[in-house]
């Protein structure tokens, strides 16, 4: 599955990843238009923590749940170490809270009942001590628009090339 790139610890030769990033939902930007960004933190167990850490995470078919005035995380696959706990049994898909302002939640509630927007989960993140989940408000992309964007991706792509070749 190529929808999330695990932390490597630390940023590889040709990586796009800040140093602090645990995962990327590459398919949002394939899908989705993005508008609106929010930082939302999360409410998290030791073993998820300790599992991000080790970035066994994926965010492919998570959403965000808007549900009496709160936001939580549905459908984050967080897999369990086989040796972060021995005496629970750790259920790797549940629903976690993101944390978030008032404010925040009643703009991306409003913007997902009335405008359709969705709300999906784009990167986790590191930052200081905390993981930081990075959602967007976003429209769904026709399959034209999908062919369009990976024609401009191409395009740019060779005219780098040729850029390059011919300034060497």
């Amino acid at each position: 599955m190529l929808t999330a790139t695990p932390y490597n610890g630390g940023m590889s030769k040709g990586s796009k990843q800040s140093p602090g990033t645990i995962v990327l939902n590459r398919k949002a930007r394939h899908d989705y238009h993005l508008e609106d960004r929010f930082e939302a933190g999360i409410a998290l167990e030791g073993w998820e923590v300790k599992s991000l850490r080790a970035g066994k995470v994926q965010l492919a078919d998570a959403y965000v749940l808007l549900k009496d005035g709160e936001a939580f995380l549905l459908g984050a696959l967080i897999t369990p170490l086989p040796t972060s706990s021995t005496h629970l049994q750790p259920d790797p898909t549940r629903t976690r809270k993101l944390l978030l302002h008032r404010k925040e939640l009643a703009r991306i509630f409003g913007a997902t009942t009335q405008k359709g927007y969705t709300c999906i989960p784009l990167a986790l993140y590191w930052k200081n001590n905390h993981v930081k989940c990075e959602i967007a408000l976003a429209r769904g992309k026709q399959q034209h628009d999908k062919r369009a964007t990976e024609k401009e991706r191409d395009w740019q792509r060779e005219k780098g090339r040729v850029l390059r070749a011919t300034n060497r």
